[in-house]
């Protein structure tokens, strides 16, 4: 299913469970498909009683695509790392701002109000976004495996960063066999090279996408630190780190936490920068049980 949300932006999306029950909105992270969100995860949160929404952020999956903006992503690396950040922004078509103005979107061309939002990686930085700029529309923030953008926080280790900017091969063999690589910052007890492969595979055959990375990139690096706007955030926030996390360390959730006014903290051993399905009933429970918080508070449905 997609929807159009406005300036032409088209986003896919699916759902799970009752359009009645509240509202959780699913943020995926940099370069990865709604996929990421894995469709049986999703349902165990429908069967809380949430209306569960996953959708493919603009340039990737089947939304939205900038084809005629070419980004080289090593040459976009050059430009930040050597401090020319006009440089940087000019290859940039979007921010992350406009990527936080899409999911709002799709939450209005839904017919929902707010959402309780849920974002992981670069989709917790997303969803971070949304809630300090558009918090009429967010019932509840969880940000899961991120950071702040303060640079001193959330490092990757050198092995993680290599593997992270390491071109995949182009044929779906290729393709599907390197995605072992991220084992890297897996869990180191459950990470699972079959699993890796198998979202891969699906990955590839719904929409092979490369030229997006780099665009999402430069909209993730050049939003900078988000430091004072979550110093301001009332929205009721969870914040969620595996710690096994290598690719964002994680300092970076314990910094959110830190500046987010009464924000929950939560570390979770055996798990590193994805979803192992033995923690999916943890972070099914802690992420119901923020949102019956939320009810709490007032700013719940």
């Amino acid at each position: 299913m997609h929807v159009e949300t406005g300036d032409g932006i088209v986003i896919e999306y699916d759902t799970f469970g009752d359009p009645a029950d509240p509202a959780i909105l699913l943020v995926m992270g940099f370069g990865t498909q709604l996929l990421g969100w894995d469709a049986e995860l999703c349902r165990m949160l429908a069967d809380r009683g949430r209306y569960v929404i996953r959708y493919d952020n603009r340039d990737c999956g089947l939304s939205t695509k900038y084809d005629d903006v070419p980004v080289d992503l090593m040459d976009l690396i050059g430009a930040v790392m050597s401090g020319d950040l006009d440089r940087a922004r000019a290859k940039s078509p979007y921010s992350l701002r406009d990527m936080a103005s899409d999911g709002v979107g799709l939450l209005r061309e839904l017919g929902i109000e707010r959402a309780h939002v849920v974002g992981s990686s670069m989709g917790g930085m997303i969803a971070q976004k949304m809630a300090a700029e558009f918090p009429e529309h967010v019932l509840s923030l969880t940000s899961m495996m991120s950071t702040t953008g303060e640079p001193e926080y959330g490092q990757s280790t050198p092995e993680a960063q290599q593997v992270l900017f390491s071109p995949r091969p182009t044929d779906r063999a290729g393709y599907v066999a390197a995605a072992e690589r991220e084992l890297a910052w897996a869990s180191r007890k459950y990470g699972d090279p079959s699993t890796l492969r198998a979202l891969a595979a699906a990955s590839y055959d719904r929409s092979y996408y490369p030229a997006g990375v780099p665009r999402q990139l430069a909209a993730m690096i050049l939003d900078g630190s988000r430091a004072d706007a979550l110093r301001a955030l009332e929205v009721p926030t969870l914040v969620i780190h595996g710690l096994d996390d290598t690719l964002i360390d994680p300092s970076g959730g314990v910094r959110t936490a830190e500046l987010v006014p009464d924000a929950t903290l939560v570390l979770i051993e055996d798990m590193g920068h994805d979803r192992p399905r033995a923690v999916w009933s943890q972070l099914v429970e802690t992420i119901y049980e923020h949102t019956e918080r939320a009810k709490v508070s007032g700013r719940g449905e």
